[in-house]
């Protein structure tokens, strides 16, 4: 089984993106998790941790209950995992500021014979198969934004789009399902500072994203997205949000 992963913050501040995988002891499966932490959109966020802690404690609660307790589904482990963090600040934060801290999320888990998958928000996982490779997406965001503005009061609402904040029951707007593990050959990771480079740049297709992953590796495709960024530092021929964005690349052949 081969794993790799590159992680690179997009300017000054600290990189707001998490990424772990883990193996079991039995040898039997694996799980995989990546967050990408929302930069807050004010300046005080009623948390005294900040972003990086947050999706930290977040995303290692995630992969032990994910990795350690098959019977749960990943949208019961995620509801869970919500629910430990908010209780990890909960005295010393004030979890109801519209700016508290909050995360997109994937996480995959592997067995013997099938491979489980949660998507919450605009991150992207690519399930490769001899046909190719699969995008599952959560595109509530992207349709959103196709119609105009998005807004902050848009977030978490049932109109809007969803990330992992305080409210455990958002797990249950993740999208998820169930993969043969006969039909998936690899599973790729992307968050969108990663994600830009076929999504903004269009450098690529996801087969194409793919193929150079196992080809390059993730740290060479994360490199990619920062020539890319770098030869339009502007965004005058590709408009976006942020010149530079924090971005991640995980990679499993299975």
């Amino acid at each position: 089984m081969r794993i790799e992963l590159a992680s690179e913050p997009g300017g000054p501040r600290p990189n707001e993106d998490f990424a772990a995988a883990a193996l079991p002891v039995s040898g039997q499966g694996g799980a995989l998790v990546v967050l990408d932490g929302v930069t807050p959109p004010a300046a005080r966020t009623g948390c005294v941790h900040g972003v990086p802690w947050y999706v930290t404690r977040l995303g290692s609660a995630l992969l032990e209950l994910a990795s350690e307790h098959s019977g749960i589904g990943l949208a019961e482990c995620l509801s869970l995992a919500i629910g430990r963090t908010a209780n990890a600040h909960s005295d010393s934060c004030d979890l109801s500021h519209f700016a508290t801290p909050q995360a997109t999320v994937v996480a995959v888990r592997w067995g013997e014979e099938s491979v489980e998958h949660l998507v919450l928000s605009d991150s992207v996982l690519l399930l490769g198969s001899d046909d190719g490779a699969e995008a599952v997406l959560d595109d509530r965001l992207a349709r959103l934004r196709e119609r105009g503005p998005v807004l902050e009061s848009m977030r978490n609402t049932e109109d809007g789009f969803h990330t992992a904040g305080v409210d455990p029951g958002v797990a249950s707007r993740a999208v998820t399902g169930t993969r043969p593990r006969s039909r998936v050959r690899t599973v790729a990771v992307l968050t969108d500072g990663a994600a830009r480079l076929v999504e903004v740049f269009g450098a690529c297709d996801w087969d194409g994203a793919l193929a150079a992953l196992r080809e390059e590796g993730p740290e060479a495709f994360v490199a990619r997205v920062r020539a890319a960024e770098a030869a339009d530092p502007e965004g005058a021929r590709f408009p976006r949000g942020k010149a530079s964005d924090d971005a991640t690349a995980v990679l499993v052949e299975l």
